[in-house]
């Protein structure tokens, strides 16, 4: 197995697979078309963007040249969905004891980053965009910087807005 964070060791409470998915998996292949850049980094990165938009900063998605041309028809004051890997996080991880919950829960009931396949979602808003040089300022972003962005979508409250039950 590869090496997990040290510094992520399990709680009595926690359950871990006995392998790291990446390893085993037969998996789809993905390619990075991007970066965020944040003034996080391990230890003072906040837990969601609620955190990020209260403690402000600056936060900047740069997309790649071969992918700019993607950005046409995305404009300031737009919400979209970012899609971004967090590959630091453990990922033979299945349930949790995170201290907003009372009892252990699993990652598929959680946003934690640590979970099989470590990728996040963040809905945010394009504050400015320059598509010819594949920036877009956001209002927050709850990923250290550098993190690998794997996709934009628009958020469309059409859509993405579950029905009332």
């Amino acid at each position: 197995m590869p090496d997990l964070p040290p510094d992520k060791p399990l709680r009595p409470d926690q359950v871990a697979l006995d392998h790291d998915p990446a390893v085993t998996a037969d998996a789809a292949r993905l390619g990075f078309i991007g970066r965020l850049r944040t003034p996080w980094s391990r230890g003072n990165c906040p837990k969601n963007l609620r955190e990020a938009r209260e403690l402000g900063g600056r936060f900047r998605v740069e997309v790649d040249p071969e992918f700019r041309p993607a950005l046409r028809g995305l404009q300031a004051g737009q919400a979209v969905i970012l899609l971004y890997w967090t590959g630091q996080a453990r990922r033979d991880t299945l349930v949790l004891c995170p201290p907003h919950r009372e009892e252990p829960t699993g990652v598929f009931a959680l946003r934690s980053p640590s979970r099989p396949n470590p990728i996040a979602i963040g809905v945010v808003r394009i504050l400015l965009l320059d598509a010819a040089a594949g920036r877009l300022e956001v209002d927050a972003l709850d990923a250290y910087d550098e993190t690998p962005l794997l996709d934009i979508k628009p958020w469309l409250p059409s859509v993405d807005v579950p029905p009332a039950t």
